[in-house]
């Protein structure tokens, strides 16, 4: 049988000497596997969590952050672990570490500076899927200092636009709801477009003669001549 094959399964039958021993495989799809069995089975320890954020390859570090919501409840997530991996050198486990941080228990002792360094990602880190995982994670946690990181998200490439304008909505201040009700970006859900956009359906109605009703009968009389 194939050997990640065979780690995982240990993940579904309760062998977790089958799966912890696999953490040491060379293989990291391997190590990988085995770290989604060892949290199906509720025994990953944070020791070995925190090993697995530190391996030599990405893939495992990647698969170890994500992991992480699932492995730990929100009052013992590894915040220290995961804040160091928001500074990792391949940007897709800063983006999958952030995204876990957004599951951390606000009352967390840890909190704020979470929040700190996910407002460093936010509004610093050279990829946009990295800044928009960090705005969703601010968003998620709702923590007001946060909000300063989502407003200038408000004004970033269109992927992060889309999570600002989202994230607004867990934030009780004033400047949120001035944000939320103001000029979208282009493809931001109920948005008006980029500067110089003219809505079709807007000039349409604007039409005299412009009925929805009358639209749709003139098409059904002239569908059935």
């Amino acid at each position: 049988m194939d050997r990640r094959r065979e780690v995982a399964l240990a993940g579904h039958s309760g062998d977790g000497a089958t799966a912890r021993s696999a953490l040491a495989d060379p293989d990291p799809q391997v190590r990988c596997a085995a770290l989604g069995a060892l949290v199906r089975l509720g025994r990953l320890t944070p020791a070995e969590f925190g090993a697995a954020l530190a391996d030599d390859d990405p893939v495992v570090r990647r698969r170890a952050a994500a992991l992480a919501p699932r492995a730990f409840e929100p009052a013992q997530m590894p915040v220290t672990e995961l804040l160091e991996a928001l500074e990792d050198p391949e940007w897709g486990v800063v983006e999958t570490a952030a995204s876990s941080l957004g599951e951390i228990d606000e009352r967390s002792p840890h909190c704020a500076e979470a929040v700190t360094a996910l407002t460093g990602v936010a509004t610093l880190h050279q990829d946009p899927m990295c800044r928009e995982s960090a705005v969703a994670a601010l968003g998620s946690i709702g923590s007001e200092s946060g909000l300063d990181a989502v407003l200038q998200g408000c004004g970033d490439r269109a992927n992060v636009r889309r999570r600002a304008v989202l994230a607004l909505a867990a934030f009780d201040d004033p400047r949120a709801s001035v944000a939320h009700r103001g000029p979208r970006s282009a493809g931001v859900p109920g948005g008006r477009g980029p500067p110089g956009h003219r809505d079709r359906r807007a000039d349409l109605a604007a039409q005299p003669e412009f009925s929805p009703t009358r639209c749709f009968c003139c098409r059904f009389l002239q569908s059935n001549r």
